[in-house]
């Protein structure tokens, strides 16, 4: 029986994973499909605290990792498939086997919603990007095209006019779906043009590793067209990656997963940290954040409840 099993990796899953191992709770940790989490998609991070030149997304990760193991962390590159969590210990399903645990911390993060273009998945990190409050900085001057007619859309093509010359707000209806404020801010902001009724049909250009332009189709005529720009933000929504602990843990409306008083879960003994809790900032730093609270509460709760 372990003390403490950890789902998932990335910022969140490595940091509690390195408190973790420094209480001396042996984590068990499984990285899940993608070793590292979303931050392996990212080539430059430069708004991760003591990289005052940056860092590589997956080097980061790296570092992450092997500070956990350095620390007596297991860390294991399997996908778990199953939980049980009527009960402690709680029953973890992976690899054809089961694991036991005396606690256990989510960190399946999440990922934004994509497209579906090949485009989209070839510049990924190289003009394209699912976070302004990230990436905007890169953009100094330049133009940007923003997708998504929600709230977060809204927000994020505002932040980005404080960075960009242009910004291009693309909906594909004739009306928005944010607030009203939210809407009356972007209408009446000069650095933002809202093109109405497209839809993306490729960006441009893969062959040269970077976005040079965006081809669009009017969703009423069909009629294509080019708009040149030097970044693309795809807006249009974010899903944790909760779906393993649907009826055992309590969600959201929009499925993430409900914390209590710092990491603590509808279900007691289990906690959860980053992404699949966090619909609201969705940044590496607080996401690690919240693996170390969730770390720290997983120690205090042993200590209090113990299971021979």
């Amino acid at each position: 029986m372990r003390e403490v099993i950890i789902i998932g990796s990335g910022p969140a899953g490595y940091t509690a994973a390195v408190y973790a191992a420094r209480a001396d709770l042996h984590p068990l940790v499984f990285e899940g499909e993608m070793s590292g989490g979303q931050l392996t998609l990212t080539t430059d991070i430069e708004n991760f605290p003591g990289f005052p030149e940056g860092v590589n997304g997956p080097a980061l990760m790296d570092l992450m990792k092997r500070q956990a193991e350095r620390f007596g962390a297991k860390i294991v590159p399997e996908t778990v498939t199953a939980v049980d969590l009527a009960v402690r210990p709680f029953k973890v399903a992976v690899g054809g086997r089961v694991e036991e645990a005396k606690t256990l911390i989510v960190a399946t993060g999440g990922k934004a919603r994509r497209l579906g273009l090949d485009s989209e998945t070839a510049l990924y990190g190289r003009g394209v990007s699912t976070c302004a409050t990230c990436d905007a900085f890169f953009y100094k001057g330049k133009r940007v095209a923003v997708v998504g007619g929600g709230d977060a859309a809204m927000e994020e093509a505002d932040f980005l006019t404080r960075f960009a010359d242009k910004v291009t707000l693309l909906v594909r209806r004739d009306v928005l779906r944010a607030s009203k404020a939210m809407q009356q801010r972007i209408l009446q902001n000069p650095k933002i043009e809202v093109v109405w009724n497209v839809l993306v049909d490729e960006i441009l250009d893969a062959k040269a590793g970077r976005v040079t332009a965006v081809r669009l189709r009017q969703a009423k005529t069909g009629e294509m067209s080019e708009l040149p720009i030097d970044g693309f933000f795809a807006v249009i929504g974010h899903e944790p990656n909760s779906v393993l602990f649907r009826g055992q843990l309590e969600l959201d409306e929009a499925g993430y997963v409900r914390t209590f008083g710092g990491a603590a879960t509808s279900t007691p003994g289990v906690f959860a940290c980053g992404d699949v809790q966090d619909p609201k900032y969705r940044q590496a730093i607080t996401a690690a954040g919240s693996g170390c609270q969730a770390a720290i509460d997983a120690l205090h709760f042993i200590e209090n409840n113990p299971l021979n």
